[in-house]
Protein backbone atom coordinates (compact mmCIF):
# COMPACT_ATOMS: atom_id res chain seq x y z
CA UNK A 1 0.00 0.00 0.00
CA UNK A 2 1.31 3.45 -0.90
CA UNK A 3 2.17 5.56 2.12
CA UNK A 4 0.00 8.45 0.93
CA UNK A 5 -1.16 9.35 4.43
CA UNK A 6 2.22 9.56 6.11
CA UNK A 7 2.15 11.75 9.22
CA UNK A 8 -1.60 12.27 9.34
CA UNK A 9 -3.23 11.96 12.76
CA UNK A 10 -6.34 9.79 12.48
CA UNK A 11 -8.93 9.09 15.18
CA UNK A 12 -11.29 6.15 14.61
CA UNK A 13 -14.40 5.43 16.68
CA UNK A 14 -15.60 1.86 17.16
CA UNK A 15 -12.08 0.83 16.24
CA UNK A 16 -11.48 -2.40 18.16
CA UNK A 17 -13.09 -4.73 15.61
CA UNK A 18 -14.68 -5.03 12.19
CA UNK A 19 -14.65 -2.06 9.83
CA UNK A 20 -13.10 0.31 12.38
CA UNK A 21 -10.15 -1.97 13.05
CA UNK A 22 -9.51 -2.42 9.33
CA UNK A 23 -9.67 1.36 8.80
CA UNK A 24 -7.12 1.83 11.57
CA UNK A 25 -4.90 -0.89 10.09
CA UNK A 26 -4.95 0.53 6.58
CA UNK A 27 -4.21 4.04 7.80
CA UNK A 28 -1.33 2.74 9.94
CA UNK A 29 0.13 0.82 7.00
CA UNK A 30 -0.19 3.98 4.91
CA UNK A 31 1.97 5.89 7.41
CA UNK A 32 -0.65 7.63 9.53
CA UNK A 33 -0.56 7.88 13.31
CA UNK A 34 -3.76 6.41 14.65
CA UNK A 35 -5.81 6.47 17.83
CA UNK A 36 -8.68 4.02 17.91
CA UNK A 37 -11.45 4.28 20.45
CA UNK A 38 -13.94 1.69 21.62
CA UNK A 39 -16.37 1.09 24.47
CA UNK A 40 -13.91 -1.40 25.92
CA UNK A 41 -10.63 0.35 26.58
CA UNK A 42 -8.85 -2.97 27.03
CA UNK A 43 -10.15 -4.20 23.66
CA UNK A 44 -9.03 -0.94 22.03
CA UNK A 45 -5.54 -1.21 23.51
CA UNK A 46 -5.25 -4.88 22.52
CA UNK A 47 -6.34 -4.08 18.97
CA UNK A 48 -3.88 -1.20 18.76
CA UNK A 49 -1.04 -3.42 19.96
CA UNK A 50 -1.65 -5.76 17.04
CA UNK A 51 -1.29 -3.06 14.39
CA UNK A 52 1.90 -1.75 12.77
CA UNK A 53 3.31 1.74 13.24
CA UNK A 54 2.12 4.30 15.74
CA UNK A 55 -1.29 3.22 17.00
CA UNK A 56 -2.89 3.87 20.38
CA UNK A 57 -6.11 2.51 21.86
CA UNK A 58 -8.47 4.41 24.16
CA UNK A 59 -11.80 3.90 25.87
CA UNK A 60 -14.56 5.80 24.10
CA UNK A 61 -18.31 5.98 24.53
CA UNK A 62 -19.65 8.04 21.63
CA UNK A 63 -22.94 8.55 23.50
CA UNK A 64 -21.14 10.47 26.25
CA UNK A 65 -20.00 14.06 25.63
CA UNK A 66 -17.12 13.96 28.13
CA UNK A 67 -15.87 10.62 26.84
CA UNK A 68 -15.78 11.81 23.22
CA UNK A 69 -14.14 15.10 24.21
CA UNK A 70 -11.49 13.24 26.18
CA UNK A 71 -10.85 10.82 23.31
CA UNK A 72 -10.08 13.68 20.95
CA UNK A 73 -8.02 15.48 23.61
CA UNK A 74 -5.95 12.37 24.36
CA UNK A 75 -5.39 11.79 20.64
CA UNK A 76 -4.11 15.34 20.24
CA UNK A 77 -1.94 15.12 23.37
CA UNK A 78 -0.29 11.89 22.23
CA UNK A 79 -0.18 12.28 18.46
CA UNK A 80 -0.93 15.91 17.61
CA UNK A 81 -3.97 17.76 16.19
CA UNK A 82 -6.50 15.44 14.57
CA UNK A 83 -6.35 15.57 10.77
CA UNK A 84 -8.98 12.89 10.17
CA UNK A 85 -11.84 11.78 12.38
CA UNK A 86 -13.59 8.59 11.26
CA UNK A 87 -17.06 8.27 12.79
CA UNK A 88 -17.37 4.50 12.52
CA UNK A 89 -19.16 3.37 15.69
CA UNK A 90 -22.59 1.97 14.91
CA UNK A 91 -25.19 -0.55 16.08
CA UNK A 92 -28.11 -2.27 14.37
CA UNK A 93 -31.19 -4.15 15.56
CA UNK A 94 -33.00 -6.11 12.83
CA UNK A 95 -36.61 -7.27 12.81
CA UNK A 96 -40.21 -6.17 12.43
CA UNK A 97 -40.76 -2.52 13.41
CA UNK A 98 -43.40 -3.42 15.99
CA UNK A 99 -41.16 -5.99 17.68
CA UNK A 100 -38.24 -3.61 18.12
CA UNK A 101 -37.49 -2.99 21.83
CA UNK A 102 -37.53 0.65 22.87
CA UNK A 103 -34.02 0.18 24.26
CA UNK A 104 -32.78 -0.86 20.80
CA UNK A 105 -34.41 2.21 19.24
CA UNK A 106 -32.80 4.47 21.82
CA UNK A 107 -29.40 2.82 21.40
CA UNK A 108 -29.38 3.19 17.61
CA UNK A 109 -30.37 6.85 17.83
CA UNK A 110 -27.75 7.51 20.50
CA UNK A 111 -24.84 5.78 18.74
CA UNK A 112 -25.58 6.03 15.03
CA UNK A 113 -27.03 9.52 14.88
CA UNK A 114 -26.22 11.50 18.01
CA UNK A 115 -22.76 9.93 18.21
CA UNK A 116 -21.97 11.27 14.72
CA UNK A 117 -23.45 14.68 15.51
CA UNK A 118 -21.37 14.81 18.68
CA UNK A 119 -18.17 13.82 16.87
CA UNK A 120 -18.63 16.46 14.18
CA UNK A 121 -19.53 19.15 16.70
CA UNK A 122 -16.47 18.39 18.85
CA UNK A 123 -13.90 17.91 16.07
CA UNK A 124 -14.87 20.33 13.30
CA UNK A 125 -14.36 23.68 15.10
CA UNK A 126 -10.66 23.00 15.79
CA UNK A 127 -10.21 21.83 12.21
CA UNK A 128 -11.89 25.00 10.95
CA UNK A 129 -9.56 27.13 13.09
CA UNK A 130 -6.54 25.36 11.53
CA UNK A 131 -8.06 25.65 8.07
CA UNK A 132 -7.85 21.93 7.35
CA UNK A 133 -9.24 18.58 8.41
CA UNK A 134 -11.48 15.77 7.24
CA UNK A 135 -14.37 14.02 8.97
CA UNK A 136 -15.37 10.71 7.42
CA UNK A 137 -18.56 9.04 8.59
CA UNK A 138 -19.37 5.40 7.93
CA UNK A 139 -23.02 5.71 7.02
CA UNK A 140 -24.70 2.98 4.95
CA UNK A 141 -26.50 2.42 1.71
CA UNK A 142 -29.44 2.57 4.14
CA UNK A 143 -28.88 6.34 3.98
CA UNK A 144 -30.53 6.10 0.56
CA UNK A 145 -32.88 3.11 0.87
CA UNK A 146 -34.76 1.61 3.79
CA UNK A 147 -34.89 -2.19 3.89
CA UNK A 148 -37.78 -3.90 5.63
CA UNK A 149 -36.52 -4.93 9.06
CA UNK A 150 -34.12 -2.00 9.36
CA UNK A 151 -36.54 0.91 9.67
CA UNK A 152 -34.93 2.62 12.67
CA UNK A 153 -31.40 1.83 11.54
CA UNK A 154 -32.18 3.36 8.13
CA UNK A 155 -33.76 6.37 9.85
CA UNK A 156 -30.51 7.01 11.74
CA UNK A 157 -28.48 6.72 8.55
CA UNK A 158 -30.85 8.98 6.61
CA UNK A 159 -30.46 11.41 9.52
CA UNK A 160 -26.68 11.21 9.35
CA UNK A 161 -26.67 12.07 5.65
CA UNK A 162 -29.07 14.96 6.21
CA UNK A 163 -26.98 16.30 9.09
CA UNK A 164 -23.73 16.08 7.16
CA UNK A 165 -25.32 17.80 4.16
CA UNK A 166 -26.27 20.80 6.28
CA UNK A 167 -22.96 21.02 8.15
CA UNK A 168 -21.03 20.66 4.89
CA UNK A 169 -22.67 23.84 3.63
CA UNK A 170 -21.78 25.65 6.86
CA UNK A 171 -18.14 24.56 6.49
CA UNK A 172 -17.90 25.49 2.80
CA UNK A 173 -14.63 27.33 2.16
CA UNK A 174 -13.22 26.51 5.60
CA UNK A 175 -10.82 23.78 4.49
CA UNK A 176 -12.74 21.14 6.46
CA UNK A 177 -13.99 18.24 4.35
CA UNK A 178 -16.89 15.90 5.11
CA UNK A 179 -17.46 12.49 3.57
CA UNK A 180 -20.28 9.99 3.96
CA UNK A 181 -19.23 6.42 3.12
CA UNK A 182 -22.28 4.34 2.19
CA UNK A 183 -21.52 0.63 1.89
CA UNK A 184 -23.90 -2.22 1.27
CA UNK A 185 -23.92 -5.20 3.62
CA UNK A 186 -20.48 -5.83 5.13
CA UNK A 187 -19.29 -9.14 6.56
CA UNK A 188 -19.20 -8.09 10.23
CA UNK A 189 -20.99 -9.09 13.41
CA UNK A 190 -23.33 -6.11 13.03
CA UNK A 191 -24.73 -7.61 9.81
CA UNK A 192 -24.78 -11.25 10.92
CA UNK A 193 -27.72 -13.19 9.52
CA UNK A 194 -28.86 -10.44 7.15
CA UNK A 195 -29.29 -10.65 3.39
CA UNK A 196 -27.25 -8.69 0.82
CA UNK A 197 -30.02 -8.45 -1.75
CA UNK A 198 -28.73 -7.87 -5.29
CA UNK A 199 -25.41 -6.43 -4.08
CA UNK A 200 -22.30 -8.49 -3.25
CA UNK A 201 -21.26 -9.12 0.35
CA UNK A 202 -18.50 -6.65 1.19
CA UNK A 203 -15.47 -7.14 3.40
CA UNK A 204 -14.25 -4.58 5.97
CA UNK A 205 -11.22 -3.99 3.78
CA UNK A 206 -13.46 -2.76 0.95
CA UNK A 207 -14.90 -0.05 3.18
CA UNK A 208 -11.52 0.88 4.66
CA UNK A 209 -10.02 1.26 1.19
CA UNK A 210 -12.88 3.60 0.26
CA UNK A 211 -12.18 5.70 3.37
CA UNK A 212 -8.49 6.10 2.58
CA UNK A 213 -9.27 6.92 -1.04
CA UNK A 214 -11.85 9.53 -0.03
CA UNK A 215 -9.30 11.24 2.23
CA UNK A 216 -6.74 11.21 -0.59
CA UNK A 217 -9.32 12.37 -3.17
CA UNK A 218 -12.02 14.21 -1.18
CA UNK A 219 -15.67 13.90 -2.16
CA UNK A 220 -18.85 14.02 -0.16
CA UNK A 221 -20.84 10.89 -1.03
CA UNK A 222 -19.11 7.55 -1.61
CA UNK A 223 -21.05 4.34 -2.20
CA UNK A 224 -19.41 0.94 -1.88
CA UNK A 225 -19.44 -0.60 -4.41
CA UNK A 226 -19.23 2.55 -6.50
CA UNK A 227 -21.90 1.55 -9.04
CA UNK A 228 -24.63 1.67 -6.39
CA UNK A 229 -24.59 5.48 -6.44
CA UNK A 230 -25.61 5.92 -10.10
CA UNK A 231 -28.13 3.08 -9.81
CA UNK A 232 -29.83 4.70 -6.83
CA UNK A 233 -29.88 8.07 -8.58
CA UNK A 234 -31.47 6.46 -11.61
CA UNK A 235 -34.09 4.67 -9.51
CA UNK A 236 -34.93 7.98 -7.84
CA UNK A 237 -35.99 9.37 -11.21
CA UNK A 238 -38.50 6.59 -11.80
CA UNK A 239 -42.23 6.92 -11.05
CA UNK A 240 -43.12 5.56 -7.62
CA UNK A 241 -44.73 2.32 -8.83
CA UNK A 242 -41.71 1.44 -10.97
CA UNK A 243 -39.25 2.48 -8.25
CA UNK A 244 -41.06 0.21 -5.78
CA UNK A 245 -40.92 -2.65 -8.27
CA UNK A 246 -37.16 -2.25 -8.77
CA UNK A 247 -36.31 -1.78 -5.09
CA UNK A 248 -38.38 -4.76 -3.96
CA UNK A 249 -36.29 -6.94 -6.27
CA UNK A 250 -32.92 -5.51 -5.30
CA UNK A 251 -33.17 -4.38 -1.65
CA UNK A 252 -33.36 -7.29 0.81
CA UNK A 253 -36.27 -7.90 3.15
CA UNK A 254 -34.42 -8.32 6.44
CA UNK A 255 -37.53 -9.34 8.37
CA UNK A 256 -37.66 -12.43 6.20
CA UNK A 257 -33.88 -12.89 6.33
CA UNK A 258 -33.66 -13.12 10.12
CA UNK A 259 -36.96 -14.92 10.77
CA UNK A 260 -36.33 -18.08 12.80
CA UNK A 261 -32.56 -17.44 12.88
CA UNK A 262 -30.38 -17.23 15.99
CA UNK A 263 -27.44 -15.68 14.10
CA UNK A 264 -27.98 -12.26 15.69
CA UNK A 265 -28.93 -13.33 19.20
CA UNK A 266 -25.58 -12.80 20.93
CA UNK A 267 -24.87 -9.50 19.18
CA UNK A 268 -28.30 -8.04 19.88
CA UNK A 269 -28.22 -9.05 23.54
CA UNK A 270 -25.00 -7.03 23.85
CA UNK A 271 -26.59 -4.17 21.92
CA UNK A 272 -29.53 -4.04 24.33
CA UNK A 273 -27.09 -3.96 27.25
CA UNK A 274 -25.21 -1.10 25.61
CA UNK A 275 -22.07 -3.17 25.10
CA UNK A 276 -21.61 -3.01 21.32
CA UNK A 277 -20.67 -0.03 19.17
CA UNK A 278 -18.84 -1.47 16.20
Amino acid sequence: MKRTHTGKVVAVTGGAAGIGLEIARQFAVAGARVCLGDLSGSAARAAAAGLPGTVHGCELDVTDERSFHDFLAVTEAILGPVDVLVNNAGVMWVGSFDAEPDSATARMLAVNLHGVIRGVRLAAPAMRTRGRGHIVTIASIASKVSPAGEATYAATKHGVLGYLTGVREELRGSGVRLTAIMPGVVDTELAAGTDTGAAPLLQPGDVAAAVLDAVARPRFEVTVPAHLGPLLSLSGALPQWLRDFVLRRTVPNQVAAVAGSSARTTYEKRLLRGESDS
